[in-house]
Order: structure tokens, then sequence, then C-alpha cells
């Protein structure tokens, strides 16, 4: 079992692949990457689980390829999820000061968070995570982290991630019948903003568009955080199945020569190379 404190593992259940990922966290708290396991999906459709036996045999799979290349068993994961099944609602909460010196803390921070929870959802829909935009003590806005701060009133403008219920509980489902366990649940566009953008790009103003295999993510990243995003139901395999289709062939010799003669560019392609089928 990998639960060693500077081993970490994540799974990412795509339209079109199956990944998890192994990781040890290094001294300077970078991520070194030590084991990779990749299997198609066969129940998803569209960022959807819509088979769940033919998901757990996915997962099975990748995670069997990590575990060989990690050379230890993967027994507690982190899943992400994708933004066809987020909702994002911005809500506010505050809160009094508890300390009698006015001193804001860590406690105080996180009874704030729980205050802005305090909303009213669809019955089919619940809160999957609080992300602070900026915190208010006693009228001074703008703070990013008030612990250590003076003040008597502490508020937060925040935004609440929620998730359709029915899609977040099948994907635990899909999970715990693999033999697996998800420590947290991760929404992919927050990510894939971390790894991506810098600090700069998404406190100046950034779009950051994920192509996938069923869907395609456009997020917005303002004034250092998320601030919305949006999924298409067109991905890449909408183009295989354009040349299976056009051409008469299998999806699977369609997606073949998508990866071996396509072109994200126009410009970078050729009329004069033939290619025999």
């Amino acid at each position: 079992m990998l639960t060693r404190r500077d081993i970490v593992a994540g799974i990412d259940l795509g339209t079109s692949n199956v990944r998890v990922i192994v990781g040890e966290i290094t001294v300077d708290n970078t991520i070194n990457i030590i084991g990779v396991g990749t299997s198609p999906s066969e129940g998803i459709k569209k960022g959807v689980i819509i088979d769940l036996e033919r998901t757990v045999q996915s997962i099975t799979q990748a995670v069997s390829e990590a575990e060989r290349m990690v050379g230890a068993k993967i027994g507690v994961l982190n899943a992400g999820i994708v933004g066809s099944q987020i909702g994002l609602i911005n809500n506010s909460g505050v809160v009094a000061v508890a300390r009698e010196d006015k001193e804001i803390t860590e406690q105080d921070v996180e009874r704030v968070l729980q205050a802005a929870r305090v909303i009213a959802l669809p019955q089919d829909r619940e809160i999957i995570d609080v992300i602070p935009r900026e915190f208010i003590v006693d009228g001074y806005d703008g703070i990013r982290d008030p612990v250590g701060m003076l003040g008597v009133r502490l508020e937060v403008q925040s935004m609440i991630i929620t998730g359709a219920m029915t899609s977040l509980r099948n994907l635990l489902r899909c999970i715990n019948m693999a033999g697996l366990q998800a420590n947290t649940l991760i929404l992919n566009s927050l990510a894939n903003g971390e790894i991506c953008l810098s600090r700069d790009e998404k406190e100046l103003g950034v779009f950051l568009i994920d192509l996938g295999g069923g869907t395609t993510e456009v997020v917005l990243f303002h004034q250092g955080g998320l601030k919305d995003l949006s999924v298409l139901p067109v991905g890449g395999d909408h183009i295989t199945n354009d040349l299976a289709v056009g051409l008469r062939i299998t999806f699977q010799l369609a997606e073949k020569l998508k990866l071996e003669h396509g072109f994200a560019l126009a410009e970078l392609a050729s009329d004069r190379n033939d290619i025999e089928i």
C-alpha cells in the first residue's frame, strides 16, 4: 500500500482514456513522477459514466499498470472531475473574530468558510469545495490571507463548487468497486491551471482550453483565481468519427490515421503527400 506521506496518486477518468499517475513529493516540495498507467475508457461517454462494470475494468487496468511501475499497491488516490458535472456559485460568509485580542486565526478562517457553505441547493447537487476569492477585515477588502491580522469582523467572498450528485456518486462507486478509496475530488480545471499557468497569467486574466476526447473545457482565470468555466460537448473523438464515416473505415483505424498523419494547424499539412489506407 502507498501509505507514506511523500507518495501521492491521482486518477483521471476521461472519455478516451483512464489515467493513473503516481508521484513522490521531494524535499523542495515538487513532485517526481514515478508511475503512470493508462487504459482505454470503455464505459465513459462525454465525461459521464454510462457503464459501471466497464469503467471499473478500465480503472483496474490503469491502476495495475501504474502499480507495476511503482512496485507497490495503490490504495488511496485523488480523483479528478470534469467541468460538465460542475456548477459554480458565488457566495459570502461573515463571522466575528473569536479571540479577545482580535487576532485572526486559522480557526476563524475555517469558520467563515463554513459560513459561506450555508446555501440552498437543489436536491440533485452537493458542495464539493469552497474556494475563497478574497477576505474582508472590518471593511478592508482584497486580502488574500487574513491569518495574524487584527480585526473584529471577518468576511469572505467565495466560489462554491457544486457537483451533480448522481455523477459524483457513480464516480466514487466505480473507484470503490475497483478496490480503491478516493481521498478527495479535485476539479480538473483547477489542477490544469496550477500546472499550465503562471501567477501573472492568472492575475491578469487568461482562458485555458482543455481539448479532451468527448468534451472541451474553457476556463477563465482572473485576479488570481477561477472565475468561470464552460464545457462544450465536442472533442477529439468527433474528428475521429468524421474520418471513420467519410472514409468508410473503422473507428480504430481512423484514430490511428489521425494520430499518425493529422496536423493541428492546416498550414502544416501538405496536399502532396498521399496516404494509403
